[in-house]
């Protein structure tokens, strides 16, 4: 089965192949709007408009080319900020290809990942000093230019001082959608990673589609840059956008005081994210003896809504401007986020935009928008590429499939892996879901988390571990098959649970009766610390 759809557009603009042609175009469009706010160098809160971004991207891209950087790979060390950011438009607006780096890696892994890349130059903040040392002191690391981003002006003004001079502008060399854009090494869950091949099409032509169905107004950028979700949201989704800018936050410790400061209309996170903010919101209510209330505020307001009439933002104002009192919208991706949350922020008037996306594909598949949109669900998919379910059981779950302009070039250095992730030119997910009659993909779990029973059925760990998650005082919880039997080990509140110990195995018995005899949990674990987690907030599978 093949879905193609057609969503309402909320925003016109012009197909584009590369992402030269995206910065330019927004550059001229915007021009003297404001596009970044940040703290700077000397944690002074700074102000970048379209035209003075242009400006430094432009100084980087022209030192890079006097340098001698042409068509060679560079790669960007730093956590957030706003410098990450114009050195990575320096490197996507000339002919050389990307290399974002996870900052939260040990040292070893960095340097083995440059050496597996053959990077030829790195953009770096003093800030891993260290890591910089142990690469230069490695001799099959074949960096020659190392970068440190204290000097970002100094590189600026000479790459201007350098076109004063005559010198041939980097930005007159044509960039092709074929080029190599990036190399984006996976944080998945599970085994060693691997370098996904972006081109400038395939990231170029997923922006564009992605920003098409959905947009905003400013926002706060939290994500890791080094994630591709980010560059969607928070580094294009700007110069597609006419009104939109956004605050880079450089800590998420900062998250919070971030959000009352600077009163984001929208920005994009991961499910743990959502979750602990409609958790909070009800402990809140909890502690504060505020329970009912909130409880008898949500009857009145769903009420309302049956009518067509909302409230929802005027009832639950306090919520609204504890989350800085303009949040309409959070953008949601990177792992499955139960119903319960997406339901419970609508209700609360936050909208919950939830997608399906993976790195190979740029990484957006499917959305929902705020028009278009089913709890639950990934959406439907952009534009830009189609999806099928591969060989379904009887209840329709089975591989999704996807082809389309945002597919990877494949696994650098790795034409096996290439070859083994395609199927007669689609490109095998390894996730399972199911597209209901509307064209709403639901996703289901991981493919090589599946548990294959004795007796032949196949059981997704995702999905037991989003029933069970529902307890209030789970705080995480993975499902796995150990000896023959489901086993779901938990992370409990205990704090503000104290018998949550004794409690958990009632409650799960509990879940198990809504559940089919086959996926039934028949042994539980407890832990007293957080399972170990990925830089994007994914727990570690540790039977994989």
């Amino acid at each position: 089965m093949k879905t193609k759809v057609k969503y309402q557009t909320f925003v016109d603009f012009p197909d584009m192949y590369t992402i030269k042609d995206i910065l330019l175009y927004g550059t001229e469009r915007r021009q003297d709007k404001k596009e970044y706010v940040y703290l700077n160098f000397d944690n002074e809160v700074e102000t970048k408009t379209t035209n003075q971004v242009f400006y430094d991207f432009k100084g980087l891209g022209q030192h890079l080319y006097d340098l001698g950087i042409r068509n060679k790979k560079v790669a960007i060390l730093s956590e957030n900020s706003y410098y990450w950011i114009a050195c990575y438009y320096s490197i996507a607006t000339g002919r050389n290809a990307g290399v974002p780096l996870d900052p939260k890696l040990p040292d070893n892994e960095l340097v083995e990942l440059m050496v597996r890349s053959g990077c030829d130059a790195i953009y770096y903040s003093e800030d891993f000093a260290k890591t910089i040392e142990l690469m230069k002191a490695e001799p099959e690391c074949k960096i020659k230019d190392y970068l440190r981003m204290e000097d970002f002006y100094t590189f600026i003004e000479q790459g201007h001082e350098s076109l004063k001079n005559g010198a041939e502008c980097y930005l007159d060399d044509e960039v092709l959608p074929d080029d190599l854009a990036f190399i984006v090494y996976t944080s998945g869950t599970t085994g060693k990673s691997k370098g996904v091949m972006l081109s400038q099409k395939n990231v170029a032509t997923n922006v564009c589609h992605t920003c098409r169905v959905n947009t905003g107004r400013q926002a706060i950028g939290f994500l890791p840059l080094h994630h591709t979700l980010s560059w969607v949201s928070a580094i294009f989704a700007l110069y597609l956008v006419d009104d939109a800018w956004g605050y880079m936050c450089r800590s998420i410790k900062d998250l919070q005081r971030d959000i009352k400061t600077y009163k984001p209309q929208n920005f994009t996170a991961v499910p743990l994210a959502v979750e602990t903010i409609y958790k909070r919101i009800w402990f809140t209510a909890k502690k504060e003896g505020k329970e009912e209330l909130l409880k008898k505020g949500l009857k009145i307001s769903n009420l309302l809504m049956k009518f067509g009439i909302d409230r929802r933002r005027k009832i639950f104002k306090d919520i609204i401007d504890n989350l800085g009192g303009e949040l309409e919208i959070i953008i949601c991706g990177g792992a499955y986020l139960d119903e319960q949350y997406e339901k419970g922020m609508y209700d609360f008037g936050i909208q919950i935009v939830n997608g399906y996306g993976i790195t190979e594909c740029s990484p957006v598949v499917t959305c929902n928008t705020v028009k278009e949109f089913k709890f639950g669900s990934a959406g439907k998919p952009i534009g830009c590429n189609e999806i099928k379910i591969h060989d379904p059981d009887e209840d329709g779950v089975g591989e999704i499939y996807i082809k389309g302009s945002n597919v990877m070039m494949g696994y650098y250095d790795d034409p096996q892996a290439t070859a083994e992730a395609f199927d007669d030119g689609w490109f095998k997910s390894g996730d399972y879901g199911y597209i209901d009659k509307d064209g709403f993909l639901f996703f289901r779990g991981r493919k090589k988390n599946l548990i294959v029973l004795s007796n032949g059925k196949n059981v997704s760990p995702e999905e037991i571990e989003n029933h069970l998650a529902n307890i209030e005082y789970v705080k995480e919880v993975v499902v796995y098959e150990e000896n023959g039997f489901i086993t779901a080990e938990f992370f409990l509140d205990t704090v503000n649970t104290p018998d949550a110990n004794e409690r958990i195995k009632g409650d799960v018995n509990l879940i198990n009766k809504q559940m089919p005899i086959y996926k039934q949990v028949a042994k539980i674990k407890t832990r007293d610390t957080e399972f170990p987690k990925t830089t994007t907030l994914k727990i570690k599978r540790k039977y994989n």
